[in-house]
């Protein structure tokens, strides 16, 4: 009589430290793109919790939407169940974990990198510790900080996010003098603005 060996629970195997299998399969699950911002990896909206192994063919993948009933979020599973099947993981499970909840601050600096070379104004810091949010219709325009330029070009080479009242910056030229054309863009997460310097429109990730 062959006895089955018991199946791990993701409690199970969230109190040890991760696996060499549990880290590839991470790295092949967070490296599908974003349905929404294909120029974004899941691993890079910060939306990819954890990979864990129950058994050898069975694998329970932890996903927090950006937010409750994202659209995209069935298009996210279905891209990593196929990654994960292709490695040869007969079993993958999607589970969606709503706490802790996304913020934009999960965004990562690669993430914010790429989001300002395809012509995205970054989303800009929102908190430095976990509380809630205070959401505010923020003014239709924007004007240069108070600090200095060096400063401001540091920051931008080192794709540092500015604090969530800070001015917006143009991802084409640089500049701070925007306006708000519209609250909603091509997405829900998104608005559009313009430049008063360069006269460009671009979309803002807007910050949660």
């Amino acid at each position: 009589m062959v006895t089955k060996a018991p199946e791990a629970s993701p409690q199970d195997t969230a109190d040890r430290p991760e696996t060499p299998l549990e880290a590839e399969l991470r790295r092949l699950a967070g490296s599908v793109p974003d349905p929404e911002l294909p120029v974004l990896t899941l691993e890079e909206l910060g939306v990819l919790r954890a990979v864990h192994c129950l058994n050898p063919g069975s694998v329970e993948v932890e996903l927090t939407p950006t937010y409750t009933g994202c659209p995209a979020v069935e298009a996210m599973s279905t891209d990593i169940e196929r990654v994960l099947h292709e490695r040869g993981i007969p079993d993958v499970t999607v589970r969606r974990v709503l706490a802790p909840a996304w913020t934009t601050d999960d965004i990562t600096d690669e993430g914010r990198r790429k989001l300002r070379e395809f012509g995205i104004a970054p989303p800009r810091a929102v908190r430095e510790h976990q509380g809630p949010v205070t959401v505010v219709l923020g003014p239709t325009r924007t004007t240069p900080p108070t600090r200095t330029a060096a400063d401001a070009a540091a920051a931008t080479l080192l794709g540092a996010p500015e604090a969530g009242d800070a001015p917006l910056r143009c991802p084409h030229c640089g500049s701070t003098d925007t306006e708000l054309l519209s609250r909603f863009s091509s997405t829900a997460c998104k608005a559009l603005r313009r430049c008063l310097d360069c006269r460009e429109p671009f979309d803002h990730f807007k910050e949660l």
